[in-house]
């Protein structure tokens, strides 16, 4: 079995793959000063909860957050004796390079999703996905990650805001019955919904507009059904799509020899 774990900026994920689908994923909140034994704890205790037993022989992690990967290292060597493929470092292969600026490191994250969606959808592809930052990866014809678009999470921007005004509340992320607020809480929720389908709608175009090709697009990310409420905005939701892409990433080294 392969654990795939992908640490972004707010939550870790944790999925077990067993060859032909995930038995399952757990999350927990991302912290740099998480010991391997702290994961372990964790992980053992949910594994229980769930039944399985799993017999783990790979790992494969990606993280957006460099301070973690140190003990995510140490528990895949602990506790399942293994060396850990790690995205984005030198010696983990990619089917296809990114082709963006020399110099510029992209994402772990974002490799992982051009790798998914052009193995599950097809390239001419572009990816929105909901995270601490709405990001969106354009995937070539070949697959190669080619750049992209990031601006602020829906989340953050909420915090923001809550921060930044004193007299303002923090709200949940919800589609409001109607455009024009008739009180605060329904302001910011239109102000935030409407306003990301319309940021998200407006950039995809602007994305098509300018590649000059047919693209398909995938949501993924917690917040994507919730946003594809408000207008059409994707092609197909892939729920798993980061988790997939860890899987091809680590099969491909895996059939090159790398590992």
């Amino acid at each position: 079995m392969l654990l795939a774990i992908d640490a972004g900026n707010t939550n870790t994920a944790f999925s077990i793959w067993d060859g032909e689908k995930f038995l399952c994923t757990m999350r927990t909140s991302t912290h740099h000063a998480r010991t391997a034994d702290a994961y372990f704890t964790w992980f053992a205790t949910l594994i229980n909860h769930y039944g399985i037993e799993p017999n783990i022989t790979g790992v494969v992690v990606s993280s957006t957050v460099p301070r973690v990967v140190w003990n995510l290292r140490v528990f895949a060597d602990r506790f399942f004796d293994c060396r850990p493929l790690v995205v984005g470092k030198p010696d983990c292969l990619l089917p296809v390079a990114p082709r963006i600026d020399l110099g510029t490191v992209a994402g772990p994250d974002r490799l992982a999703n051009a790798v998914a969606t052009h193995a599950r959808h097809g390239g001419d592809s572009m990816v929105v996905d909901f995270g601490t930052a709405t990001n969106i990866d354009v995937v070539a014809h070949d697959g190669a990650y080619i750049g992209g678009v990031i601006a602020p999470g829906v989340n953050l921007s909420l915090e923001a805001l809550h921060q930044g005004a004193a007299a303002l509340p923090h709200v949940d992320v919800t589609q409001p019955d109607k455009v024009i607020g008739t009180n605060t809480v329904g302001c910011i929720q239109s102000g935030i919904f409407w306003g990301y389908v319309s940021l998200v709608k407006g950039l995809v175009q602007r994305v098509k507009d300018e590649y000059g090709l047919p693209m398909k697009v995938v949501g993924t990310g917690g917040l994507a059904p919730l946003f594809e409420q408000g207008d059409h905005l994707y092609d197909v939701i892939d729920h798993d799509l980061t988790m997939h892409g860890l899987v091809h990433i680590y099969e491909y080294n895996k059939e090159q020899g790398n590992i």
